[in-house]
């Protein structure tokens, strides 16, 4: 089934995820963004060096560092409901869902990928890759102002090319930036080969993220309530690994605190 009307958000089951972080790292003043991932907290800080650069995993609940969504009713469809979010100091935070990532590289890589798992279960109708979009996280600081190019296949599962992207800067430890698609692309099947020069030092891991909500805090200690009409209902699934994204005003990532509620019907 799925929730098509008021009537049926009412009558669907609901659970609410609490995503809080109680440690904080240093970031750049208003950049998009910090992975607060490997950071205490509820849930526990997960491992920003995911170990698998062969091939590359498909990240879920299961995993260490993500809020654990209960199972759906059989037949029953899962969607963002409602999100309320506070935090001690101005920021934006934007929630998604980690389908993939591959890491951690070197600074120097090279690597062409094999046997790399599908995340077709997680994207709407399981054929639908529009709107995915491709990150690079750093796991480790860099020195020097790397440049990242990533062979993929597109939307249509065509062979694309982000051609040679100069980060924006040396990148510390948890800077993430998107990567812009070759012309034409919007969204990503597959990650089929990872190269990065220039810099002498740091590692990465590259993502392929599903956008699902974004909110602002505008002042300190600032909060808001996102309905339904705001999250817009996006269909998340039972095994969705809900990463966060933090861009704070100041230089700290700070303490957000992010209640998720998830319908099912």
């Amino acid at each position: 089934m799925a929730i098509a009307s008021l009537d049926d958000y009412l009558a669907s089951k609901k659970q609410v995820q609490v995503f809080y972080k109680s440690g904080s790292a240093t970031t750049i003043a208003a950049v998009m963004g910090y992975t607060v991932f490997d950071l205490a907290g509820n849930p526990g800080a997960g491992t920003l060096n995911v170990g698998n650069t062969a091939n590359g995993l498909v990240h879920t609940d299961d995993i260490t560092g993500y809020p654990i969504i209960n199972a759906f009713d059989g037949g029953a469809k899962g969607y963002l409901s409602k999100v309320e979010f506070s935090a001690p100091v101005a920021m934006r935070l934007a929630l998604y869902d980690r389908l993939f990532v591959a890491g951690a590289y070197a600074y120097n890589a090279d690597v062409t990928l094999a046997s790399q798992p599908s995340y077709a279960s997680r994207v709407p109708g399981g054929t639908d890759f529009k709107g995915l979009e491709l990150w690079i996280e750093t796991v480790t600081a860099f020195t020097g102002t790397p440049s990242f190019q990533i062979n993929y296949l597109d939307q249509d599962g065509i062979a694309g090319d982000t051609g040679v992207i100069v980060a924006p800067a040396a990148l510390t430890i948890r800077r993430c930036f998107q990567l812009p698609l070759a012309s034409g692309d919007n969204g990503v099947q597959r990650i089929d080969r990872v190269r990065c020069t220039v810099a002498t030092a740091g590692t990465f891991n590259v993502m392929v993220l599903r956008p699902l909500w974004a909110g602002r805090i505008m002042i300190a200690n600032y909060g808001d309530i996102h309905d339904l009409l705001r999250t817009g209902l996006i269909e998340i699934f039972a095994d969705s690994a809900l990463y966060v994204l933090v861009a704070a005003d100041s230089t700290s990532s700070s303490t957000p605190c992010l209640h998720f509620e998830v319908a099912n019907k």
